[in-house]
């Protein structure tokens, strides 16, 4: 979770807050944790002064340290994440070895199986789910690479993905490699936040870009008529804005907008965006003036029409699901709202189908009872998904879902699908 950071610069007049100056040296020295520092050890400390090891013992319990770096920012900011292109690889031969092994490598090949089932069924709406920091981790172009050949109709997505690391990089910044690894790190996070830098497990980010990002959100808030809006509506703007001002950067919501791929955060504040609203919010009503909002009964409501449309065109609805969370359940949850309004008279009567086919990617383990690692044959005592066509891969998604779409890529079912441009379900007709 990003923090605001209580020493940072006021924005200069471009709206860019100034960069913090570099770290000169830690204030003191960081101690090991396989045991205490040689008896006599001098050590700086923040409260003033030198101390002996002992001496400085309660000190270096209770302020947090930076250690000595011969790293500059711009060193540890040098080495870009490059997105994986499944069309540059084939990954059937893979998948078909795959299915004659055992354990998360043959479910792997079943998922791809089941994946590329949906995509031959020309009447199936395929919606992904994107949970985790998968933008970040060099996913972006393989996402595209769906939604630019019709084998993604609707995507459902955690905040982080789609403004924090998709529209951030679509304003032309950049995710990047961090050196050395998470577990013995040459930089300790402490120095990193000294610097300005934001971590990701193993991935850098610039928070001075992030701040731009989080002002452009702002901005785009800003050009909208005061009222409740849809997190799909919003993340279209943006889409809009990158459109106009940034045409030929790579980003999923810039080309989710230009093929009509209609983009739901359920947890939409959850991310810069959220930042974005809230200065947009405080400084409206500082002016005594209306604000845009965000409305999430209006993004269930959407989202549920899609099923619906689905329905009454006698289709079904298929789910791609790398890692779990809110976008998860929140999909999983349009077969029962669908159900109600049918019950209640206010969508056209008629059965109400779970999901056809679902495949879900994740690492979470399924043993202590929350959603994400929740099986999708559970999901079928909800009423959700079938139980037919599903395969739940445990695995990390990075990992896994390059193959799989790489596979349903090469395997081209997808060649003869409609391009369903549903976010144009919603121009027609206020919801």
């Amino acid at each position: 979770m990003r923090r605001p950071v209580s020493f940072c610069a006021a924005p200069s007049e471009a709206g860019v807050r100034p960069p913090r100056a570099e770290t000169k040296g830690p204030e003191f020295l960081q101690l090991s944790s396989s045991g205490p520092p040689p008896p006599g050890l001098v050590i700086s400390c923040r409260h003033g002064g030198l101390a002996t090891n002992n001496e400085s013992a309660r000190c270096a319990r209770e302020t947090p340290m930076t250690t000595p770096t011969q790293f500059t920012k711009a060193d540890l900011l040098a080495n870009p994440i490059q997105h994986v292109d499944i069309t540059r690889f084939d990954a059937r031969p893979i998948i078909d070895a795959y299915e004659q092994t055992a354990f998360q490598a043959r479910n792997t090949a079943r998922a791809a199986r089941i994946y590329t089932q949906m995509l031959g069924d020309k009447d199936c709406v395929v919606i992904l789910t994107l949970a985790g920091s998968l933008i970040s981790a060099g996913m972006k172009k393989a996402i595209i690479t769906l939604i630019e050949n019709n084998m993604v109709d609707a995507i459902v997505s955690s905040g982080a993905n789609i403004v924090d690391q998709d529209f951030f990089e679509g304003l032309g910044f950049k995710h990047y490699i961090a050196p050395g690894s998470p577990e013995s790190p040459p930089v300790d996070d402490p120095t990193l936040r000294d610097m300005a830098i934001d971590r990701i497990y193993d991935t850098y980010i610039n928070e001075d870009e992030l701040r731009v990002c989080d002002d452009t959100t702002k901005a785009v808030f800003d050009s909208l008529e005061p009222g409740a809006y849809s997190s799909r509506q919003l993340i279209a703007e943006l889409g809009r804005y990158l459109d106009q001002n940034h045409p030929k950067e790579e980003s999923v919501v810039l080309t989710a907008f230009r093929r009509g791929v209609p983009i739901f955060c359920p947890a939409f504040s959850d991310c810069s965006a959220g930042f974005g609203i809230v200065l947009h919010q405080a400084e409206r009503a500082a002016a005594g003036k209306p604000a845009v909002t965000i409305d999430s009964g209006r993004d269930f409501y959407e989202l549920t029409k899609i099923k619906l449309h689905t329905m009454e065109h006698g289709g079904d609805t298929g789910l791609l699901m790398l890692a779990g969370g809110v976008p998860k359940n929140f999909v999983q949850d349009i077969v029962v709202s669908a159900e109600l309004l049918v019950e209640k008279g206010l969508a056209p009567e008629g059965e109400t189908p779970m999901h056809k086919y679902a495949v879900q990617i994740t690492a979470a383990d399924v043993r202590d009872g929350a959603l994400s690692g929740s099986t999708l044959r559970e999901a079928c005592s909800w009423g959700k998904v079938d139980v037919v066509y599903e395969q739940m891969v445990f695995g990390e998604v990075t990992s896994l879902f390059p193959l799989i779409a790489s596979d349903a890529y090469h395997r081209k079912a997808w060649a003869k699908r409609p391009q369903r441009r549903l976010a144009e379900l919603f121009e027609a007709a206020a919801v």
